[in-house]
């Protein structure tokens, strides 16, 4: 299939890691942003067969892992209501709560449903009136403009059962704070091909210039991600900082201006907590005052809720790349898909899912 066997050709994957190994004379260590990059890179085994001094490390890039355990819980509170049709993905019923999740909320008979489509909750919403239909909006800038059209459809509709439940986060906000840590050891980046594509890349450039390091927009098939490494070590070894762009495909300089403009429209930029990080200042989206009736968090009379992650859990250090999965003991043990301790252990951009599926102990 034309874009997808091509970048798996491994003839072509060969070639870039020969020419990797004749670039490299020195360590460097390289952070992939985004968790379905992670999953390609453990599944096709790429870590094993790069120079033993290329190190990858494993970004936040993972939607539902970074959603903090208080949006999960106010999503299990409002899920709960007898008038409340509950939408959300599949990947995020699955997320440990403080005490349950929205699958076993399900199991105990409140109305949750799997849409594949924000656009689907709206439909629902026009066909039951006497419900109150909650889509659950999770996800980085990629995600972003799909709910906001939602919302701009539910006005258009004149809807007045339909709101979003927001925990929207953006990327950029987050690499900066990775970058200024003192425990910081990233000499490169694989810029998420997707996010790009929605925002495009210049926001990437003066992150690059201040903290001197290379950053190439990358898609998620192995080659992608070997030309990818290619490229981000080409520049080191010739200490160059600049973005470049591997995923020329799909991604212009300037992103998709149209999606951008709904996104403007509807969401408000705002601090956001991340799942085992904590607050990030300007890192995330609610909906803007404009569209407030739409916003569940203001619909429904939730407490604020301050909750603790399990002391076994180490999803923080393992999203900012401080640790990989089997540094874990609970990896594998107390902490299953099946039991999940934290989130990167159930979604399927997951470090720790990825790990458990291609990579066991």
């Amino acid at each position: 299939m034309k874009y997808i066997d091509e970048y798996r050709n491994g003839e072509l994957a060969q070639s870039y890691l020969e020419a990797i190994k004749k670039i490299v004379t020195q360590p460097w260590t390289i952070m992939e942003i985004c968790g379905g990059q992670t999953h390609s890179i453990v599944k096709y085994g790429l870590e094993e067969l790069l120079p033993k001094n290329v190190t990858l490390i494993h970004g936040p890039g993972c939607p539902v892992c970074v959603t903090p355990l208080e949006m999960i819980d106010k999503a299990v509170s409002i899920a709960s209501m007898s008038d409340v049709v509950f939408t959300s993905f599949g990947d995020m019923l699955r997320v440990p709560g403080s005490k349950k999740d929205l699958l076993t909320l399900k199991a105990e008979g409140s109305d949750i449903r799997i849409v594949y489509s924000p656009l689907d909750a709206v439909a629902l919403a026009e066909k039951t009136p006497d419900k109150k239909v909650v889509f659950f909006a999770v996800g980085f800038e990629t995600t972003a403009p799909a709910n906001a059209m939602a919302i701009l459809q539910a006005s258009k509709k004149g809807l007045k059962n339909f709101s979003v439940l927001c925990s929207h986060v953006l990327v950029p906000p987050a690499v900066e704070l990775l970058l200024s840590s003192p425990h910081n050891r990233i000499n490169g980046l694989l810029a998420a091909g997707h996010v790009c594509t929605v925002m495009g890349y210049e926001e990437y450039i003066p992150i690059s210039k201040k903290y001197h390091l290379p950053i190439v927009v990358t898609g998620f098939e192995p080659v992608d991600i070997l030309q990818g490494i290619y490229m981000t070590l080409r520049q080191l070894e010739e200490k160059r900082f600049v973005v470049e762009n591997q995923y020329s495909r799909s991604v212009k300089r300037e992103g998709n201006l149209t999606a951008q403009k709904i996104m403007i429209d509807v969401f408000e930029i705002t601090d956001r907590k991340w799942r085992g990080i904590g607050v990030i200042p300007q890192s995330g989206y609610k909906i803007s005052d404009k569209y407030e009736k739409f916003d569940a968090e203001k619909i429904f009379t939730l407490e604020d809720i301050a909750v603790e992650e399990s002391p076994l859990c180490i999803a923080g250090l393992v999203l900012q790349g401080l640790k990989k999965p089997q540094d874990c003991s609970a990896f594998g043990t107390e902490c299953t898909p099946e039991h999940p301790l934290g989130a990167p252990m159930v979604s399927s951009e997951g470090a720790c899912a990825a790990y458990y599926h291609f990579h066991p102990l």
